[in-house]
C-alpha cells in the first residue's frame, strides 16, 4: 500500500509538492501505520478452497497480507474465517488451492512444520497447558531446544549447553511476561487464568516462537476493557518491531480502528477488500451483513 504523499521523483517530474504555507495533514494513527507498512508479501492465498463432504466452507478464496502490516479479516457467522485459517496454519488440508509463505508453497504441511517456519496462530478459546504454570507455558514455546534430545539432557558432557540455552529460555520468557504485563502470573497455573489473561499468555506463548506472521483467531473475545486496551496496545507495539498480524475479529470497531487493510469474507468467497472507510461505504458488504451499520 502506498501513500498519496509525492516524493521528490515526483515533484522533479512537476508535481506540486506542498508549500509550508499549506496546512498539515492529520492522518489517522491507521493512516500513519499505512504509509510505514513495509513492502513485502508474506502470506498469499490463492484459490483456497475447503469441503467438508457436500458443504463448502471455502470456496476460491484468494487474498495476500502485506509484510508488516495488521490486516482484519472479517465476515458474517459462517463465512470461512476461521476455516480459512485451519487451512492456512495446516489444522486442515485444503481441498484445492494454494498456500504461500515468503513464496514457498506450504500447502498441506502440518501445523508444526509452519510454525517452524514463522507463521503461527492463537484460538478463539485459548489453548493452555493448564497443569503447568504460565511460565513453563512460555518455556516450552521454543523451537530447536536442545533438551528435546534425551541425550544431550542427561549425558555430563553435553547437559551444559542445554542448562545455558534453558537459562536464556527462561530469561526471554520473563522478558515477554514482563512485556504482556503478566509476570506476576509466572508461577500460578495456567488452568486458574481470567479467560482475559489466558488470551495475554497465548499470545506471548505465539511470540515465544520467534514468528514472523501471526494469525489472531478473535484475540478480544469475551475479554474486559482494560485487558482488550492491554492487548491491542501490545499487538500495535510489536508491530512496529516489525511483526505482521491478520486479525479475526467480530467487533467491527476494533477491526476499522486499528487495522489499514479489511478482508470481507462471505460464503467462502472474498467479497471485498480495502481501508475501512471503503468496506464501511461497500453497498456488497453493507447487504452481507443484512443491513448492519459496520
Amino acid at each position: 500500500m502506498s501513500s498519496d504523499i509525492p516524493d521528490a521523483d515526483d515533484a522533479a517530474a512537476g508535481g506540486s509538492p506542498a508549500t509550508s504555507d499549506e496546512p498539515e495533514a492529520n492522518d489517522s494513527p491507521v493512516e500513519e501505520a499505512a504509509k510505514r507498512t513495509p513492502t513485502g508479501v508474506p502470506l498469499r492465498v490463492d484459490g483456497l478452497v475447503k469441503r467438508f463432504g457436500g458443504v463448502t466452507a471455502v470456496d476460491g478464496a484468494s487474498f495476500e497480507v502485506e509484510q508488516g502490516s495488521l490486516t482484519g479479516l472479517i465476515g458474517p457467522n459462517g463465512a470461512g474465517k476461521s476455516t480459512t485459517f485451519n487451512c492456512i496454519t495446516g489444522v486442515h488440508e485444503p481441498t484445492a488451492g494454494n498456500i504461500y509463505f515468503k513464496n514457498e508453497d506450504i500447502t498441506g504441511l502440518k501445523p508444526y512444520q509452519i510454525a517452524r517456519k514463522g507463521l503461527v496462530r492463537t484460538f478463539q478459546i485459548a489453548r493452555e497447558l493448564e497443569e503447568m504454570t504460565v511460565l513453563e507455558n512460555l518455556m516450552l514455546a521454543p523451537k530447536g531446544q536442545l533438551g528435546e534430545s534425551a541425550i544431550r539432557a542427561v549425558t555430563p558432557g553435553l547437559r551444559g549447553e542445554v542448562v545455558t540455552q534453558e537459562e536464556e529460555i527462561r530469561e526471554r520468557a520473563w522478558e515477554t511476561l514482563d512485556f504482556f504485563e503478566i509476570d506476576h502470573l509466572a508461577t500460578e497455573h495456567a488452568g486458574n487464568l481470567s479467560g482475559g489473561q489466558r488470551k495475554l499468555l497465548e499470545m506471548a506463548r505465539a511470540l515465544m516462537t520467534d514468528p514472523e506472521l501471526v494469525l489472531l483467531d478473535e484475540p478480544l473475545a469475551g475479554v474486559n476493557p482494560t485487558l482488550e486496551e492491554k492487548l491491542l496496545d501490545r499487538i500495535h507495539q510489536l508491530r512496529e518491531d516489525g511483526y505482521t498480524f491478520l486479525l479475526v475479529e467480530h467487533d467491527m470497531d476494533i477491526i476499522m480502528n486499528n487495522c489499514e487493510h479489511v478482508i470481507v469474507m462471505h460464503q467462502g468467497s472474498v467479497l471485498a477488500e480495502g481501508t475501512g472507510d471503503e468496506i464501511r461505504n461497500n453497498e456488497q458488504v453493507i447487504e452481507a451483513y443484512l443491513g448492519e451499520d459496520i
